[in-house]
């Protein structure tokens, strides 16, 4: 027997969290099911989220899971490996079936996918070892923690070039690493000459570490260069794929031009194309970090819970339409 919830969101970071907190504080039925793998976990800290500057990311998980809690939401730590839509009461026709690895199935009249994303990492060599240490990929992230040291930016879309002038605000000594020399073009070029930024066109076979820390990169012809920090852009995967048999399929994201990853489509408010399926977080945009996607599952939240009230209200005029109610109802 399927135990039935109002909402089950897919995953328990941030953004499923905080989806989870809203809709409990509205007193709905809540299961969260959390697959432990937060895309942030090699970092040492959460920035930029006021009140919880510098914390832990499986800290602030931690938290936000005693503060769901406190509103009746269930946490539950598993895996989504199948899904179906099917109506779950006999007063809502949108409905969904869940089904975990352990093999338990869940329902639900609402879902909300918050799974979160992967980094697919540039392949080279020594470089997924420092992700989220030595290896940086955001400025406001982890640029506070690599001020002023030697920092190295690899441009591997012409986006980056954005990159590097952000990690030059925080250091005089930044070196643009730029395999591909039609992915810069004059103006940029002049850009980085102008703020003493050097280029170097020779490809990085190989991410050196002195012991845990980095301590620069080996280029194709042998050289070595100094760093203690590169930065390098990712492709952002969206963890989606079990709701493939909901009939959500993942889209490009394009920034200027580039595409930096793949996530769900949805609108203002998460609603994806599946009715009843909402998603937030990175899985629906790989450019958020903590607090904004902490800020996309609260307004997605509240938009579900609105979502379901109208369902409600719907199946209330139907039950004293079929108990025969049909006038006004009297006003005292």
């Amino acid at each position: 027997m399927s135990q039935h919830f109002d909402v089950i969101v897919v995953g328990g970071g941030p953004a499923g969290l905080s989806a989870a907190l809203i809709l409990g504080r509205s007193r709905r039925s809540v299961l969260v099911v959390d697959a432990g793998e937060p895309r942030n976990a090699p970092a040492e800290g959460v920035h930029n989220l006021l009140g919880q500057e510098g914390t832990a990311p499986r800290e602030l998980v931690r938290i936000g899971r005693q503060e769901v809690a406190r509103y009746g939401v269930t946490v539950t730590d598993g895996r989504i490996v199948a899904a179906s839509a099917t109506p779950v009461t006999a007063d809502d026709p949108v409905g969904f079936r869940l089904t975990l690895a352990s093999g338990e199935v869940v329902a639900a009249r609402r879902v909300v996918v918050a799974g979160g994303a992967v980094d697919v990492l540039p392949d080279v060599p020594g470089l997924a070892e420092q992700w989220g240490r030595g290896v940086v990929h955001c400025p406001f992230c982890h640029g506070w923690e690599v001020r002023d040291r030697r920092i190295g930016v690899l441009v591997t879309m012409a986006a980056a070039a954005h990159q590097v002038q952000l990690f030059r605000a925080l250091s005089d000594d930044v070196t643009a690493f730029v395999a591909d020399p039609d992915l810069l073009d004059d103006t940029v070029l002049a850009g980085f000459a102008a703020r003493d930024i050097r280029v170097v066109r020779t490809p990085i076979v190989r991410v050196l570490s002195d012991g845990d820390a980095l301590s620069g990169v080996e280029l194709a012809d042998g050289t070595v260069v100094g760093l203690d920090a590169l930065a390098a852009a990712s492709r952002v995967e969206a963890r989606v794929e079990w709701a493939a048999r909901l009939g959500l399929t993942p889209v490009d994201q394009e920034v200027n031009g580039t595409v930096i990853g793949r996530v769900l489509a949805v609108d203002a408010v998460g609603r994806t194309d599946v009715p009843g399926v909402y998603a937030a977080g990175n899985a629906a945009n790989a450019m958020h970090t903590v607090v904004v996607a902490a800020a996309a599952g609260s307004q997605t939240g509240a938009a579900v819970h609105g979502d379901l009230l109208q369902a409600d209200v719907a199946a209330a005029v139907r039950g004293r339409a079929a108990e025969g109610v049909d006038a006004p109802f009297p006003v005292r």
